[in-house]
């Protein structure tokens, strides 16, 4: 299992301590590789984006129109996270149903 996120995020503090022997990836440090983004992108749209987050409104409307995957290798801290990577399924965000697929 992989998670990644920000080190900094208490969301991805709550599943890193669900799963202490996930490998953690810092987004801020290093990128989420392209298959898993693409994968990600497909599977959950634009909703893979934070849109809620500092870095978004930091953005002008200009760049907040650009595709999901340029956004996210321009600004990595911009992706909803965890992004959690559990064989050949991929998982959104730490809500209940993520929770419920995972720790059964």
């Amino acid at each position: 299992m992989i998670l990644y996120g920000l080190k900094t995020c208490d969301t991805c503090r709550k599943a890193l301590k669900a799963f202490p022997n996930a490998e953690f990836v810092d987004v801020s440090m290093t990128s989420v590789p392209e298959g898993i983004l693409d994968r990600a992108i497909s599977q959950f749209g634009d909703k893979v984006l934070n849109t809620k987050s500092t870095t978004w409104r930091g953005l002008d409307e200009t760049e907040r129109g650009k595709d999901p995957k340029a956004l996210l290798i321009a600004h990595p801290k911009l992706m909803k996270r965890p992004l959690i990577s559990e064989g050949d399924a991929l998982y959104l965000g730490w809500d209940k149903d993520t929770q419920a697929a995972l720790l059964g």
